[in-house]
């Protein structure tokens, strides 16, 4: 039986510019306790299908023509056309949440700051099963315990900023899962998620379908999810499906150009060293002007150009209030030793809140650190960046720019492009304004972009564009050395691939250097020479990549490897071992791996060039400092 069944689906929106079609002539159905992916780039339409089947389409958008059939797999109730429905109208309202449900891409967003989880899931139950209040209180602490809350009874009066990505994301699946609906729709439920929450939250919709035997539409652009959850497949494009079928007929044998496109866009672990991904839309490189009027580094290609020695920063937080007495203190960075070389490519990875982003800062000189040193070496030695003042000061923020995570947050909305380019040569009095022009021309050209998207603001350019804007803009002032903070992890396959390819040709022709931030080891695997993990703010393991990649020594770095979901439907994910808690617990790491607090973080070289954190193997050669 089929829980839901899509014929001839089309909608338009109504704009200034006239009629645009978002979805033409869409067909699919969702078997009963099946789960169908749905897959393609941003705007290709998924979204759209899934508002419709929610009844949530906004006011400029109509059906034209379609069915969008539901079905009760109890019989209980007939088949309805959502289609057909007042999206605002009674019947509508009983069958969103009841008998269908969703779980939004951003659970923050989705969630209401000013009121408890347990206030907000238990909202589902008064409306829809006719309970009272401690009831739908009872029902919903039981949800938040099917959906592996650590603590269901607690977690009732917590409110969403009280709690991480990952526990928000199961939040949300309990309110979507309390009335039991027949059909489940996940709209990018991992996106931006570290692997080993991504595992936990694919592990526990799987858990819970089987569970509550219901059926799940999967949107999303990840294949490494499609291959691990997906029974069928069905590829869109500009709101038109190009290719559906089962998950194993697809992977083993796509036959439209664009699926076969979007596959080989996918990095993953066993690509060649020389092997490039293939962007849909490759973008070609101009870095002429750039390297003219560039001077060479004078740090010679594998010297030492970052260290950092012992680096250690704390937090401290007042549960009370501003005023209050009662401060806990969290130590983000633990006596971090790394060094990184010049004109290589370090990646840092790790979970949220291992201390990726806060190196990152350190290194910036965004935040003063508590203890240790961050030395950098301008060409004549290694020197502490904490004394830099004035003038000296000025020439480090030329040397070292940032590629910021969120391409849309990091850029001015009310600044155009031209501004936006053009403010770092302003600051530093680079050029005369019109030698100011030509370089924002030329930077704009470096990254793919048209010179004459100048004059328009960041909300005209699609999120992979204002990436591209992004990676100019920190190249305005030819850095030495590039942090790139998370640069993909919000972009589709097809543009991730265009930046990551851009970076790698950026890295060549100028000899740049690059402090590469992720918790996506299949892009680290790609584009790094070098891999730092790093756990609770320490870092446990160093080593050439393919190095740490196939031969992981430390426990938690094989229990990120190990929920990477690859695009392989022969090298799934095993969800029966997946452990990722006690995985980034230090307390129960195994000997010579176990750090107590207390414990200075020790690493140990284990192979040549390969160092892990362990202190139990004190008669090791110890990190110096410079080998890491």
């Amino acid at each position: 039986m089929d829980v839901l069944s899509v014929e001839g689906l089309t909608v338009d929106f109504l704009t200034a510019e006239g009629q645009v079609r978002a979805v033409n002539d869409v067909s699919f159905t969702v078997p009963e306790n099946r789960t169908v992916a749905l897959v393609g780039e941003s705007g290709s339409g998924k979204t759209v299908i899934s508002q419709t089947i929610m009844g949530l389409l906004p006011s400029a958008a109509q059906i034209t023509s379609g069915k969008v059939m539901l079905s009760d797999p109890t019989g209980a109730e007939p088949p309805v056309d959502i289609a057909t429905l007042d999206r605002k109208g009674p019947k509508m309202r009983h069958l969103r949440g009841n008998r269908v449900a969703i779980i939004f891409q951003e659970p923050m967003t989705s969630l209401s700051p000013l009121h408890t989880i347990g206030d907000q899931i238990g909202e589902a139950a008064l409306l829809h099963r006719d309970v009272g209040g401690a009831e739908a209180r009872e029902l919903t602490q039981e949800m938040l315990r099917l959906v592996h809350f650590p603590d269901p009874k607690r977690g009732l009066d917590a409110f969403p900023f009280e709690l991480s990505g990952g526990l928000r994301q199961r939040a949300m699946i309990a309110m979507a899962m309390i009335c039991h609906p027949a059909l489940l729709i996940a709209d990018e439920p991992t996106t931006a998620l570290d692997v080993t929450i991504q595992a936990e939250i694919l592990k526990l919709i799987r858990d819970v379908q089987d569970e509550l035997k219901m059926s799940v539409l999967m949107i999303t652009h990840d294949f490494g999810v499609v291959a691990n959850m997906a029974d069928e497949v069905v590829v869109i494009y500009h709101g038109r499906i190009m290719e559906k079928g089962t998950a194993g007929q697809l992977f083993s044998n796509p036959q439209h150009d664009y699926l076969k496109a979007l596959l080989n866009a996918v990095p993953s672990f066993n690509m060649d060293r020389d092997e490039r991904l293939v962007p849909i839309r490759p973008i070609e490189v101009k870095s002429g002007d750039l390297k003219r009027g560039r001077a060479e580094c004078a740090v010679p290609p594998g010297a030492p150009l970052v260290e950092l020695r012992n680096v250690t920063k704390r937090f401290t937080s007042r549960k009370g209030g501003l005023f209050s007495s009662n401060a806990a203190t969290m130590t983000a960075l633990d006596q971090v030793n790394l060094t990184i070389r010049r004109g290589e490519c370090l990646g840092v990875v790790g979970e949220s809140g291992s201390g990726k982003t806060t190196a990152a800062k350190a290194i910036l000189r965004a935040i003063d650190i508590d203890d240790g040193t961050v030395a950098y070496n301008h060409g004549d030695g290694l020197s502490d960046i904490a004394k830099l003042r004035g003038p000296a000061l000025m020439d480090y923020r030329r040397r070292v720019q940032l590629i910021f995570q969120d391409p849309f947050s990091s850029l001015n909305p009310r600044m155009t492009v031209n501004d936006i380019l053009t403010e770092p040569l302003q600051i530093h009095g680079i050029g005369t304004p019109a030698e100011q022009a030509e370089r924002a021309r030329s930077l704009m050209m470096l990254v793919g972009l048209d010179p004459r998207f100048l004059r328009r603001y960041p909300h005209s350019f699609s999120g992979g564009q204002r990436q591209r804007i992004g990676i100019a803009r920190a190249l305005a002032l030819n850095p030495e050395f590039i942090l790139c903070d998370e640069p993909t992890s919000a972009l589709d396959v097809s543009v991730q691939a265009q930046i990551l390819n851009l970076l790698q040709d950026l890295k060549r022709d100028l000899n740049l250097t690059y402090l590469f931030v992720s918790h996506n080891l299949a892009v680290v695997d790609y584009i790094a020479d070098r891999i730092a993990v790093m756990c609770r703010g320490r870092v446990v393991e160093v080593g050439e990549t393919r190095e740490v990649v196939s031969n992981p020594l430390h426990p938690y770095t094989k229990a990120l490897l190990s929920a990477v979901p690859e695009p392989d439907l022969d090298n799934r994910l095993d969800f029966s071992v997946l452990d990722a808690n006690r995985a980034s617990e230090p307390s129960v790491w195994p000997e010579p791996f176990g750090l107590a607090d207390g414990v200075a973080p020790v690493l140990v070289e284990m192979e040549p060039d390969h160092f892990v954190c362990a202190p139990g193997l004190q008669d090791v050669r110890a990190f110096e400092g410079t080998a890491a």
